[in-house]
């Protein structure tokens, strides 16, 4: 089971609130494509559950498809809304005994950086789970006040019984916490659904009623509004006495930060981690950089700094201060700025968009709508759009009539005229947007007809 609901708040502006951390891409593959290739180690496509939400719903499809696989569709689960990691938790075990009885399941976070040689460690725990709760305590590299400790007590097969939690502490403890053999809470699981289920009912007995205990425990859009947000940990763990901790000593990260990724990823001779920008960094050290590559990045006697630079966005503050970004979304929220939601590229299920320039009466986009996808069937009553084809071969429906249009030709929309794009072709659609009118937002969008279920 992969959790994959959260936000983005913490990596803003990189992420955003619709286009979170695990769907962002360090390397080859984004850190969701990462969990799904670990899982595959240890389960078939076809036992991999996702819990996730109908914004990301096609995020995870998409990615799961560029990695050449394909995931039932019963097995993405969507929670109404997030009510934490217990809930999405039961609901996600709930529909793995539904389909498959009585089984073991490993529960991973989709944003984590983790080796894949932690596959084996996993694998090996299952005996202890047919007994106890398990969780998986990373061995600490050094003290971090960013993590819970878990602190071990007898040994119990592979792993050991767990003594306490503790929650996260200041330098000064964290260093008592790693002398006495604690353990970084990695907030990774393997259950048995029957152990998993009794101590729900013993522990949380208001999530164990609204899941299984009343009329409606079917629909999932009645169960939510009746429960409370709450973590596993909280709501279990902490007040179990049938939980053990495996210990992974291997490379572990939740990347919580930009400090965080400053430590994860490769970095130059001083220490400053870069992406593909071009820059020039005199007397210049410890800093993470990010930016375009068409942008030059001049730093002079700058040190532990975090620069991110995006089209719409800047960001510039210490690295051990970028836990607070978080406070800069929630201000951008309480100005309703579209900002804290989006980036300049905004991912559909047909392809992405880029905003090039915008006014408050104009607004022009370059679209790419992958091979078979089609927007929507729409209209709009306060614009209208004319449409460059720069690369593939568009069709284009207006009120009912479809034409082809071709890499150098055009066509125009009215405003109210019910229209849809569509890529019939092979290779990626490309296509300049020109909107002009008295309202050039999303919410101008009326939809008749949606392939992809969406209101």
């Amino acid at each position: 089971m992969i959790l994959a609901g959260g936000s983005g708040t913490r990596l803003w502006p990189l992420s955003r609130e619709q286009y979170p951390k695990q769907f962002l891409k360090f390397g080859d593959y984004s850190l969701f494509q990462d969990t799904i290739l670990r899982c595959l180690e240890l389960s078939d496509i076809s036992e991999v559950f996702i819990v996730t939400n109908s914004t990301q719903k096609f995020f995870v499809l998409g990615q799961i498809e560029e990695l050449g696989y394909e995931i039932p569709e019963e097995n993405v689960l969507l929670e109404p809304e997030g009510k934490n990691t217990l809930p999405a938790i039961t609901f996600g075990m709930k529909e793995i005994e539904k389909k498959f009885g009585e089984s073991i399941v490993g529960i991973f976070s989709s944003d984590h950086v983790l080796d894949h040689t932690s596959s084996k460690t996993i694998s090996n725990a299952e005996q202890l789970a047919t007994e106890y709760l398990v969780t998986f305590g990373v061995s600490p590299t050094h003290p971090h006040t960013g993590y819970g400790y878990i602190k071990p007590a007898e040994v119990l097969g592979c792993g050991c019984r767990v003594l306490e939690f503790r929650e996260k502490p200041d330098i000064e403890i964290a260093k008592i916490y790693i002398e006495e053999g604690c353990l970084w809470n990695s907030g990774m699981f393997l259950f048995n659904t029957e152990v998993f289920f009794s101590e729900l009912k013993s522990l949380a007995p208001e999530i164990y009623t609204a899941f299984f205990e009343n009329s409606e425990n079917d629909d999932i859009a009645k169960i939510y509004p009746k429960i409370s947000s709450i973590s596993v940990d909280y709501g279990i763990m902490e007040k179990s006495d049938r939980v053990a901790v495996v210990k992974l000593e291997h490379r572990w990260s939740d990347l919580g930060n930009f400090s965080a990724i400053h430590e994860e990823f490769k970095k130059d001779e001083y220490g400053n981690c870069i992406n593909d920008c071009d820059s020039i960094l005199i007397d210049s050290c410890e800093n993470i950089i990010y930016s375009k590559p068409e942008k030059v990045v001049s730093l002079i006697d700058v040190k532990d700094m975090a620069i991110i630079d995006t089209k719409d966005a800047l960001l510039v503050c210490p690295k051990e201060s970028s836990q607070k970004v978080k406070a800069v979304v929630s201000e951008l929220k309480t100005r309703n700025d579209e900002r804290a939601l989006n980036g300049q590229t905004v991912y559909r299920p047909w392809g992405i968009y880029n905003v090039l320039e915008k006014s408050d009466r104009h607004n022009i986009k370059k679209i790419v709508v992958k091979p078979g996808h089609s927007l929507s069937l729409q209209m709009h009553h306060h614009r209208s759009e004319h449409w460059v084809v720069v690369k593939g071969m568009a069709c284009v429906q207006i009120n009912g009539d479809k034409s082809f249009v071709r890499p150098g030709e055009s066509t125009f929309i009215r405003a109210g005229e019910k229209h849809r794009l569509s890529n019939p072709g092979k290779i990626s659609l490309e296509i300049i947007e020109v909107q002009i009118g008295e309202l050039v937002e999303e919410s101008d969008i009326v939809r008749f007809e949606d392939v992809y279920g969406r209101k």
